[in-house]
């Protein structure tokens, strides 16, 4: 039987990269996928493409950074399939802005803290009740190698993830008694189509961070398993861990 069979998931941004491979591999292990995107054409292809293949799939557009958005994101789910299990805060990420603390333009912290960070909490602020109300389930949230290592020129990004990699550990232990786990992933350089597009352009960070990986380069899918497997009933006695995907890049 699929390991996700009559769960009911919730993916933000889930249009591209790792958010749409996340939600086809839950997909395929036969959850009901709901994409919460920012970019309405391509949350709506993600949802086409999961339909296509005999999936269950409604996209969502919704803005990770408002209350409002995110709130009705997570009531057009319960209200559509009856329901929620798994929520993967996924929608984040950082811009070429971004530096040292005494360099960086201070719109670029805030930039990174409301998106990466504030996003994860709006998210499970919501969530949360969600799944406690369906009898339990996974939150999986998006952290980085960044939040495990020093990493020089990338502090905004730095404080956000850091922060997703703490409030993953205190809402583990604070909703544990509801049945609730709560994980989070640290990916490294992965593979999708906008940090493929810095690397072919020879982008020195990018370039550099590659050559660390240990056993070859990291794709979207290589997070969406990890992600699959966080959902599961495989991951039934984890919580509050933050699970480097990095090809080794954190021991490198």
């Amino acid at each position: 039987m699929p390991r996700l069979t009559n769960k009911i998931a919730l993916i933000t941004g889930a249009g591209t990269g790792i958010g749409r491979a996340t939600a086809r591999a839950m997909a395929a292990e036969g959850a009901k996928i709901v994409v919460a995107e920012l970019n309405a054409a391509s949350g709506e292809q993600t949802a086409q493409i999961i339909n296509q293949s005999g999936g269950d799939c409604i996209a969502i557009t919704t803005d990770v950074t408002q209350e409002a958005s995110v709130r009705a994101a997570i009531e057009t789910a319960v209200r559509h399939y009856g329901g929620l299990h798994i929520l993967h805060n996924n929608a984040g990420g950082s811009t070429p802005v971004d530096s040292t603390v005494v360099d960086v333009p201070i719109e670029e912290f805030w930039r990174a803290i409301r998106l990466d960070l504030f996003g994860t909490f709006l998210g499970c602020r919501f969530g949360i009740p969600a799944i406690i109300a369906s009898g339990g389930g996974s939150v999986i949230n998006m952290a980085s190698n960044v939040a495990l290592m020093g990493v020089a020129g990338r502090d905004c990004y730095t404080a956000a993830k850091g922060g997703i990699a703490a409030i993953t550990r205190s809402m583990a232990v604070e909703f544990a008694p509801q049945k609730v786990r709560v994980n989070a992933i640290a990916p490294s350089a992965t593979m999708t189509d906008r940090v493929r597009g810095r690397l072919e352009a020879g982008n020195p960070r990018v370039t550099k961070l590659a050559a660390a990986h240990l056993v070859g380069l990291i794709e979207p899918e290589d997070i969406a398993n990890m992600a699959v497997f966080l959902a599961s009933e495989e991951s039934r006695m984890v919580t509050g861990h933050v699970y480097p995907v990095d090809s080794g890049v954190t021991i490198s």
